[in-house]
């Protein structure tokens, strides 16, 4: 499987089955969005940087809210959950998505501002690769990211949703989430660093293939868009 972030909380998981789209933003969030085509779109949330579903070509199939879903063997769930800590008094509701393909379960947190209930995280189930808000904003800081994290247990973790260059919206930057997972994770064990290379990873075991897609950027963060393969050896 290839996964590829676009920046903010749109990611392009493309798999044997198809690809998959979630949250591409519109142009007022200060980014750009590559051209793209999928046969499915999630959507988190109808926020101007969640909801670009139009910008997506290939006639996707809209998914914008809680339910069982199967697109071309694409199977997604989305589970309800909230835009705030406030159960969505300020700021509405959001859909979290798990996205099962290639045998691997990915979770797409979208803009989740709160740790999950106890039943939420039974719905939830097995997640192999969690894409996770971390930048704060009206989403996960920090703190509740590495707590969501440590409910979930999944093999591995890309942040999203952090301040990024161009970025038109003010959030925390990665690094205060890649602290805080560093001072509560054991370094055998973080999800953040899975094995990179095939012949690293145990029998069974989630590797990440990561690639460049865009040059880095001349500041310490990391570009725009990058690349990481996902396999179990």
């Amino acid at each position: 499987m290839e996964i590829t972030w676009l920046g903010h909380a749109c990611f392009r998981l493309r798999a044997k089955e198809g690809t998959v789209v979630t949250d591409p933003f519109g142009k007022g969030l200060g980014l750009a969005l590559s051209r793209l085509q999928a046969d499915v779109v999630t959507v988190s949330h109808d926020h101007a940087g969640h909801n670009n579903a139009g910008a997506v070509g290939g006639q996707p199939h809209l998914i914008n809210g809680p339910g069982e879903y199967e697109i071309k063997n694409i199977f997604i769930t989305g589970i309800g959950a909230f835009h705030d800590a406030e159960q969505g008094k300020n700021h509405g509701k959001v859909t979290m998505y798990l996205i099962d393909m290639e045998d691997l379960v990915i979770c797409h947190l979208g803009d989740l501002a709160h740790v999950p209930t106890q039943e939420m995280i039974e719905a939830m189930g097995r997640v192999d690769i969690l894409l996770a808000p971390v930048g704060a904003g009206n989403s996960l800081n920090a703190a509740q990211a590495a707590e969501v994290i440590s409910l979930l247990e999944p093999r591995a973790v890309i942040p999203m949703h952090y301040h990024t260059s161009g970025l038109a919206t003010a959030l925390d930057p990665l690094t205060r989430f890649t602290k805080e997972m560093g001072a509560r994770s054991d370094p055998q064990r973080n999800p953040l660093h899975p094995a990179l290379r095939l012949e690293e990873a145990e029998p069974g075991q989630l590797y990440l293939d990561m690639t460049r897609a865009a040059p880095a950027a001349a500041s310490p963060e990391p570009p725009m868009t990058w690349t990481a393969r996902l396999k179990k050896s």
